[in-house]
């Protein structure tokens, strides 16, 4: 059982009752900006051990009878067909993806806003799409000194001039396919118009990391600066709430350098300022719900060591560069993480060296070890992974899951018909291969079951592995990573 930091059920909790404070204090009207991932939030599920990826679309669905959804998409962004790394889509395909997921989850989704629009051809073809969907679709400009000139912004030729979105319920979720869409500037831009119209309403931020009440440099707030390394985000004291109240609180540099501006803005728009610091703004209860430090530290200093990881690779492959890489080694320092310190790093590199091949080891949840080494038939992630599945099944290891003459004809089918020059499999054949033996061999079919029982298992590699056993291992709740090395010397990799 893998063990648990972060009591999941407290935050739904606690989270929900602080956004419906949140809309009573503005008498009954909310914006609040959503930042990060709605759905699958991986990194906040590895840092703190028992939160669930869907914690946020739960906590959502808890307000749902109050909530409504609003979706904007930057039109320089669908102009260029800007694409989700993660998804592999363009951004206004996401936004229809987003809008179909919400629906399903019974989540009102009022409108989809266009942002930064000069009349960009593409973006008039997605408002067009959109409105014959059925969809209400609105309009935001460019606004000239944005976000620094305030008199400008705060004006009929600024924000003034954006198409008011009509809204129906009390608490108005404003999301965004990705960074940089244009979120808080409808925040405001709202909140303007709703002031010309006598109407009451509030700014919030749904935030989870930097964790506020968490000090600067815990290994969690540590691993949030590891994942934003490539943004180069610092997280900072925030010296606002400092002053303000006297107290420490952890905040990021962008919200703090852009507070003075917002600060102002509020205070054109409202008359007063609600907030005294960036910090207030947020809405973070997720530091009220660790309950083992010491699980939410381990985890937290085994995903700053991954990101390391993963950006050495990013570098290798010619996408990433020594900045990103050596604030994640400073990021390692300040967090204490050695490679060595953790069991499936040193076990995969000691298999490495045994064999003279490419190795792979995983710790499964209950703190189990195992590993895998290439054979002629076989990848180290596929022995891995068939290795590890006798494990949770408390299979007899000398027992074969998978006959020789099942593996022997699959690897001559690769290698003759269809011209792989490498034999052996990979992940996903050798579960479909599973999957056949289990149909007459009831140890196949006990270790079959064991897949559900991955989900939580941290594994690591000696070379980079393929896509395809990355992406298996990944959908099988397993965290993957590998020391930046191709297995060949050769100049293509795929």
């Amino acid at each position: 059982m893998e063990k648990m930091g972060f009591d999941n059920e407290r935050y739904l909790k606690l989270q929900s009752e602080q956004i419906r404070q949140r809309i009573a204090q503005f008498g009954g009207k909310l914006y609040l900006e959503f930042g990060g991932k709605l759905f699958d939030d991986y990194h906040a599920s590895r840092v703190l051990p028992g939160f669930a990826p869907d914690s946020k679309i739960r906590m959502l669905q808890q307000l749902k009878t109050e909530l409504e959804i609003v979706i904007v998409i930057n039109a320089a962004d669908i102009e260029k067909n800007k694409i989700r790394g993660d998804l592999g889509i363009t951004y206004d395909e996401d936004v229809l993806r987003l809008i179909d997921t919400f629906r399903e989850m019974e989540l009102y989704v009022g409108s989809v806003v266009l942002t930064r629009y000069d009349g960009q051809a593409a973006a008039d073809a997605f408002y067009k799409r959109l409105t014959k969907l059925g969809i209400r679709c609105y309009r935001h400009y460019s606004i000239a000194g944005y976000p620094s000139d305030v008199q400008q912004i705060v004006s009929d030729q600024g924000l003034g001039k954006n198409e008011y979105i009509e809204t129906s319920r009390s608490l108005v979720v404003v999301t965004a396919p990705g960074p940089g869409s244009g979120k808080m500037a409808t925040c405001l831009s709202q909140l303007y118009h709703d002031y010309k119209r006598g109407i009451r309403s509030g700014y919030a931020k749904f935030e989870t990391f930097p964790v506020w009440n968490l000090p600067l440099k815990h290994p969690v707030n540590l691993a949030y600066e590891a994942a934003t390394a490539d943004l180069n985000d610092v997280n900072m004291i925030d010296p606002f709430h400092l002053e303000a109240y006297e107290k420490t609180a952890v905040n990021y540099n962008r919200d703090v350098e852009i507070f003075p501006v917002l600060n102002a803005m509020f205070e054109k728009i409202l008359g007063k300022s609600p907030y005294c610091s960036p910090t207030d703004m947020g809405v973070n209860m997720a530091g009220y719900c660790i309950v083992d430090n010491a699980v939410c530290c381990e985890a937290s200093r085994l995903e700053i060591l991954r990101r390391y990881y993963s950006a050495c690779i990013s570098r290798l492959r010619g996408k990433g560069d020594d900045v990103e890489v050596e604030k994640l080694k400073l990021l390692m320092n300040q967090a204490s993480v050695e490679p060595e310190q953790f069991p499936a790093v040193k076990a995969a590199m000691e298999k490495a060296a045994q064999t003279g091949a490419p190795a792979g080891a995983m710790v499964l949840p209950d703190g189990r070890l195992v590993t895998g080494k290439t054979s002629s038939t076989l990848g180290a992630a596929a022995a891995m992974l068939l290795n590890a599945l006798k494990t949770l099944g408390d299979i007899d290891d000398s027992l074969d899951l998978i006959s020789s003459s099942v593996l022997e004809p699959i690897c001559e089918l690769k290698t003759q018909y269809l011209k792989h020059k490498n034999p052996r499999l990979h992940t996903d054949e050798v579960l479909l291969a599973l999957t056949i033996s289990a149909l007459t061999n009831p140890v196949a079919a006990l270790a079959k079951e064991q897949l559900e029982n991955l989900k939580g298992s941290v594994a690591h590699f000696s070379v980079i592995i393929s896509d395809e056993d990355e992406h298996l291992l990944r959908r099988l709740g397993v965290n993957v990573s590998f020391e930046p090395q191709y297995e060949t010397k050769r100049l293509y990799h795929k």
